[in-house]
């Protein structure tokens, strides 16, 4: 046996691993800070860490690196997702029941493979995802990473009430059950406090504003962020005058006003996420659509699926007599996310994925392509989606730009999506702390 085999033996023998060394060179650099894009870059990535970034006349490889030739090729990082709904659905079927690890990391997986690196799941999730959360960052996750709300808060008996949700939010009733929930979930680290706060088109009880007040108040004493669901202007209103940090839908019953845009502004307010691929989904499905048979989506939705889509849940989605009022939803959701943007007002990026017809992944890229249509540029948008999301998390240290230090979350694509966001779908590798995922 020669003397560096024998020596190699010992090495990890004792315990002492080699670093794993990666180096992509020939590339296009998107670093999502919002800059211009880098011709002719290269990458080394060590554990799967970001050790070096910049030209490739400047690069000096490092021995023993696995080498990636990535010419004509288009580097950007990871999608973050601030608003999906984690393991309650298979198929089109909704229950709580279906909170499973295998299909929870099914749902990772199937995002990871979409280019989206990171989900926020908002109020839905049960102790299960804690343990999955730790787990991924105790190493190096080979699917998507997961960021949590935990439970959610809604009012008593209110939106939403459906059997993924039933005892699942918290419904407080009083100030102090409201400071007494939020310290059971600083307790178990969530990354973001969830409130809905909404009536289902007055169908179903509403939260107070008081509570509201309470749950804000009792997550600044902890330091948490607090994201609200939210549909109406006035409500938006009174929670960004009580605190509010993010608002996790557009507005969509009338304009955003000049003074609540002012609010936003002075109190640091975020549009976290528009969800505009929410809207659409609420009504879209009522005619034929081609995307049903394009194979960017189908290759994650079951033939099955596909074939209800196009029979029976058509046949439901154009019975529901809410039906003509939700297309006019999209639209002013789509002038309020403009409006924001051209104030100054920071926002990231979100879908509300995961619920039954908002299919996790594909979502996500539509989603892309109706902030176009709101009138927001190819580069505003990935920036979004990337560097804005991590520091509404408060993770930009680690993700969402591709920078020496950072986590190689990264997607490798075949067109320049800062040419048109539609690009974004010519995915051809994805990385996850240099993981390689799809």
């Amino acid at each position: 046996m020669s003397f560096a085999r024998s020596t190699a033996i010992l090495l990890v023998a004792s315990g002492f691993a080699f670093p794993e060394t990666k180096l992509l060179k020939n590339f296009t650099l998107i670093d999502g800070a919002g800059g211009t894009s880098l011709a002719g870059a290269a990458m080394v990535i060590v554990n799967g860490r970001i050790q070096w970034v910049g030209s490739v006349s400047r690069l000096k490889p490092p021995p023993g690196a696995e080498t990636v030739d990535l010419t004509g090729r288009f580097v950007m990082p990871g999608i973050i997702n601030l608003h999906c709904h984690l393991g309650n659905v298979v198929d089109l079927i909704e229950d709580q029941k279906n909170f499973t690890r295998v299909n929870v990391e099914k749902q990772l997986r199937t995002y990871a493979s979409y280019g989206v690196t990171s989900v926020l799941s908002m109020g839905t999730d049960q102790d299960l995802i804690y343990q999955i959360r730790a787990e991924q960052r105790a190493g190096r996750p080979a699917m998507t990473r997961i960021f949590t709300a935990g439970r959610g808060f809604k009012g008593k008996d209110g939106y939403p009430n459906t059997p993924a949700t039933k005892g699942i939010p918290f419904e407080v009733t009083t100030p102090q059950e409201a400071e007494k929930a939020v310290a059971q979930l600083a307790d178990k680290g969530v990354d973001v406090v969830k409130i809905w706060v909404d009536d289902h088109l007055g169908r179903q009880p509403k939260i107070s504003m008081d509570l509201c007040r309470a749950i804000i108040s009792s997550a600044n004493k902890h330091r948490l962020k607090v994201a609200a669901h939210v549909f109406y202007l006035e409500d938006a209103r009174q929670l960004v005058e009580a605190g509010l940090h993010g608002l996790v839908h557009s507005i969509r019953d009338a304009e955003m006003d000049s003074a609540l845009i002012a609010a936003m502004k002075k109190r640091g307010a975020w549009q976290a996420a528009a969800t505009l691929a929410r809207e659409w989904s609420t009504f879209v499905y009522a005619r034929p659509q081609p995307f049903l048979d394009e194979p960017f989506f189908t290759r994650s939705v079951s033939p099955q699926v596909v074939a209800t889509l196009k029979t029976s849940y058509r046949n439901k989605v154009a019975a529901d007599p809410d039906l003509p009022r939700y297309s006019g939803f999209l639209e002013p959701a789509k002038r309020n996310l403009k409006k924001l943007a051209d104030a100054g007002v920071p926002f990231g990026f979100g879908t509300d994925t995961g619920p039954p017809g908002r299919f996790s992944g594909y979502f996500e890229h539509r989603e892309m392509e109706l902030m176009a249509e709101a009138g927001l540029t190819p580069i505003q948008i990935v920036t979004a989606a990337t560097r804005s999301s991590a520091e509404f998390l408060g993770v930009a240290k680690d993700l969402g730009t591709l920078e020496a230090g950072k986590w190689a979350d990264l997607i490798v694509l075949s067109k320049n999506p800062l040419e048109s966001v539609t690009n974004t779908r010519s995915i051809e590798m994805v990385l996850i702390a240099g993981n390689r995922v799809n």
